[in-house]
C-alpha cells in the first residue's frame, strides 16, 4: 500500500483487512486516542479571523451567482435565511440556504459544468448500476460550487447519501446550492455567512434524525475538527476521512502525532492529481480572474510580490509573468526558491521588496506571513490577498484598531484606510481569492474530484488512482499514449500497464509543506502513495 492514511491500534485487524486488504503490513499504527487529552490547539473553539461587522449577514442578490462578472450591491440588512423555512418540490425542509427559487438556474450552471468535467460524468455512467457507495453516507464540508455539484450529486448516483456544507463564507454560489437541495440532498450554506452561521452550518451538517455519516470529505479540516470537538463518539464511527487541504492535512498530522486519530485519514493534498493539476493549472488560469473581477487592474509592468513558490505560488507566478508583471518570489524553502531563481524569478525577503510593490499574493498556507510591518510599509494602493486556504497569512486582526478605518468598496473589496491617507486594497478578507471573487476551471476541478471520489470508493486504489484519473482525462485532448514492449517493461522493472512511478514520487517538491513560512513535516510514519 501506498497512501498516506492513518489508524488506530484499537481498530481489529480482522476488521481491517475487510475495510483495506493487503495494507496491513504498510500502515502506520498509532495509539489509542483519548479524546479527553487535548492538545491547546484543539481545546478552544476555531474561529475564522476577520472583520465581522462587514461581512454580517451580507449576500448577493437573488440573481446574482459567482460565474456573474457584475458587482452587486450588498444588503447588510438582508435577514438570515436561518429565520425562514424554505421547502423544495418534494417537501424537503432540512436545509438552510439563501433561495430555494434559484434551483432552476443553478441546475443549468451545474449542466454547463458537466460538460466540463467529462471523465467525472463517464465514471458516474459506468458505475451507476452498480452502486459501489452503497451504504455510505457522506458529510462533506468543501466550497459549494457548480463543479462540486456534480461530486455531489455522482456520489448520489453511486449509492451514497449525502449532507453538504460550506468550508468558506464567500464562496458557495446561492444558485447550485438550491439546485442540489432540489435534487435531494441537504445543503446547508450561503454566500456571506457570518461566523456564527458558519459553525452553525456545520452543525446542522452532522445533526440529523436517523441519520449518522460514516465518512467525511472535508476541505481545511473543519468539518473534521467540529465532529472531533462536539462528537468524539460520532468520530469513532466514521470509517474514512478524505482531505484535500494544507490546512486540513496539518490538522490531521496533530491528531496523527498525538495518537488521537481514530479512523482512516487519506491525504489527497499530496496527490499527483492536485499538486500537479488543481495547485498548479488551477491557480495560473484562476488568479488572474479574480484580480480583474475585483480591481480592474492591469498587470503590465506592475511589480507583484508572491509568497510562497509551492505549486500555488508556480501557478500564479507563471500567469502573472505572462501578462507582463515584473514578479518577486519569497521563500523559506531553498529548494522551491532556487526553482524560482530557475524560472527567473527573483527571492528576496518580505521586507526587501515590500515599499515597492503593486499587489502582494500570499500561497503557503502558513500563518501571519504578511504582519502589520509589512502592512505598515506599503505603498498606496497596494492590492493584498490570498490564494491558499486559510485566511491565516494576512494578519487582520493587527487592523483593526480605532486609528485605521475599514470602507467597503465593492463586494468582497475593503479599502483600509491609515490616518495619513494611505490605503490598501484587501480582496475577499484574506480568505481564498479564486473560489472567493471569481471561478475556477471545471476541467481541472474534474481530476481533483475524481481522485477524491477514487478514494471514497475504494482506498486500495492508492497509488494507481492518480494515473487512473490522470488517464480517464486523456480523452477530451484526443491524446494516445504508447505502449512498453514486455522486454523495455522488464528493464524498468515496472508492469507494462503501470503504475508507471514509484511509491514515492509525488510532486517536483519534496512534499506539500515545503513552502510555508515557519514549518515543515516529512511525512514519518506515513505511506506516500502519491
Amino acid at each position: 500500500a501506498n497512501g498516506n492514511f492513518m489508524y488506530s491500534s484499537d481498530m481489529k485487524s480482522g476488521q481491517m483487512q475487510l475495510l483495506y486488504p493487503n495494507l496491513c503490513n504498510h500502515v502506520l499504527c498509532l495509539q489509542q486516542i483519548q479524546f479527553n487529552e487535548e492538545k491547546p490547539e484543539f481545546n478552544k473553539l476555531p474561529t475564522k479571523t476577520g472583520h465581522r461587522s462587514l461581512t454580517r449577514s451580507i449576500s448577493q442578490s437573488s440573481t446574482d451567482s459567482l460565474s456573474s462578472g457584475t458587482h452587486t450591491q450588498y444588503s447588510e440588512e438582508e435577514s438570515s435565511p436561518r429565520d425562514k423555512l424554505q421547502r423544495n418540490s418534494k417537501g424537503l425542509a432540512d436545509f438552510c440556504i439563501k433561495n430555494i427559487d434559484q434551483a432552476d438556474f443553478g441546475r443549468r450552471e451545474i449542466e454547463v459544468a458537466q460538460q466540463e468535467m467529462p471523465a467525472l460524468m463517464n465514471l458516474r455512467k459506468r458505475a451507476e448500476e452498480e452502486k459501489p457507495l452503497s451504504g455510505a453516507k457522506v458529510v462533506g464540508c468543501t466550497h459549494i460550487t457548480a463543479q462540486t455539484a456534480v461530486l455531489i450529486e455522482t456520489l448520489v448516483a453511486l449509492g451514497a447519501q449525502c449532507r453538504w456544507v460550506a468550508c468558506n463564507i464567500f464562496s458557495t454560489q446561492n444558485a447550485v446550492a438550491a439546485a442540489v437541495v432540489e435534487g435531494g440532498v441537504p445543503v446547508f450554506a450561503w454566500k456571506g455567512e457570518s461566523e456564527d452561521d458558519f459553525w452553525w452550518c456545520i452543525d446542522r451538517s452532522v445533526c440529523a434524525d436517523a441519520w449518522q455519516p460514516n465518512m467525511i470529505l472535508d476541505d481545511g479540516g473543519d468539518l473534521t475538527h467540529w465532529i472531533y470537538k462536539k462528537y468524539p463518539s460520532l468520530l469513532k464511527r466514521i470509517r474514512g476521512i478524505v482531505e484535500e487541504s494544507v490546512t486540513g492535512v496539518f490538522r490531521l498530522y496533530q491528531l496523527s502525532k498525538a495518537g488521537k486519530l481514530c479512523v482512516p485519514a487519506m491525504n489527497v493534498n499530496d496527490s499527483v492529481t492536485k499538486q500537479k493539476f488543481d495547485n498548479l493549472y488551477c491557480c495560473r488560469e484562476s488568479i488572474l480572474d479574480g484580480l480583474k473581477r475585483t480591481t480592474d487592474v492591469m498587470f503590465g509592468g506592475k511589480q507583484v510580490l508572491v509568497c510562497g513558490y509551492g505549486e500555488v505560488g508556480k501557478g500564479c507566478c507563471s500567469a502573472l509573468k505572462a501578462l507582463g508583471a515584473v514578479v518577486y518570489v519569497t521563500e523559506v524553502d531553498p529548494i522551491c526558491a532556487l526553482q524560482a531563481c530557475m524560472d527567473g524569478f527573483r527571492v528576496l525577503k518580505l521586507s526587501e521588496v515590500i515599499r515597492q510593490a503593486d499587489m502582494v499574493i500570499t500561497c503557503t498556507g502558513n500563518k501571519n506571513v504578511v504582519v502589520r510591518e509589512h502592512l505598515d510599509r506599503m505603498k498606496n494602493g497596494c492590492i493584498v490577498c490570498n490564494m491558499g486556504h486559510s485566511n491565516t497569512e494576512i494578519d487582520l486582526v493587527s487592523l483593526h484598531t480605532s486609528e485605521l478605518k475599514w470602507e467597503r468598496v465593492r463586494p468582497q473589496v475593503d479599502h483600509i484606510i491609515w490616518p495619513d491617507g494611505k490605503r490598501i486594497v484587501l480582496l475577499a478578507e484574506g480568505r481564498l481569492l479564486n473560489l472567493s471573487c471569481s471561478t475556477v476551471p471545471s476541467f481541472v476541478l474534474s481530476i481533483t474530484m475524481l481522485t477524491r471520489l477514487s478514494f471514497l470508493i475504494d482506498v486500495r486504489v492508492l497509488r494507481w488512482a492518480n494515473e487512473y484519473v490522470a488517464s480517464l482525462h486523456l480523452a477530451t485532448f484526443d491524446a494516445h499514449l504508447s505502449e512498453l514492449s514486455d522486454d523495455q517493461a522488464k528493464y524498468l522493472g515496472i508492469s507494462k500497464n503501470g503504475p508507471f512511478k514509484p511509491s514515492y514520487y509525488r510532486s517536483a517538491n519534496t512534499h506539500t509543506h515545503t513552502h510555508t513560512h515557519t514549518h515543515t513535516h516529512t511525512n514519518a510514519g506515513l505511506s506516500n502513495c502519491f
